[in-house]
């Protein structure tokens, strides 16, 4: 789990990178608009990842206090 959100990390870097590059320049193109879903599409995927990460550490934790070691 943790890998995927290490790769859609790198993935919002880029996107940011490219698009801060794009839309400054004053007439985004159509890499620009992708650049932007795909930023919105991986921090989507890493609160998603972080969410259903911390869900498993939840129910792990919670069957060591209900009596396992």
């Amino acid at each position: 789990m943790s890998g995927a959100n290490a790769i859609s990390g790198i993935t919002i870097v880029g996107a940011l990178i490219l698009s801060n590059t794009a839309f400054n320049e004053g007439d985004p193109g159509t890499a620009a608009w992708l650049a932007f879903a795909a930023l919105i599409m991986a921090t989507i995927n890493v609160v998603g990842g972080f969410m259903v990460t911390n869900k498993m550490l939840e129910m792990i934790a919670g069957k060591r206090r209900k009596g396992g070691k």
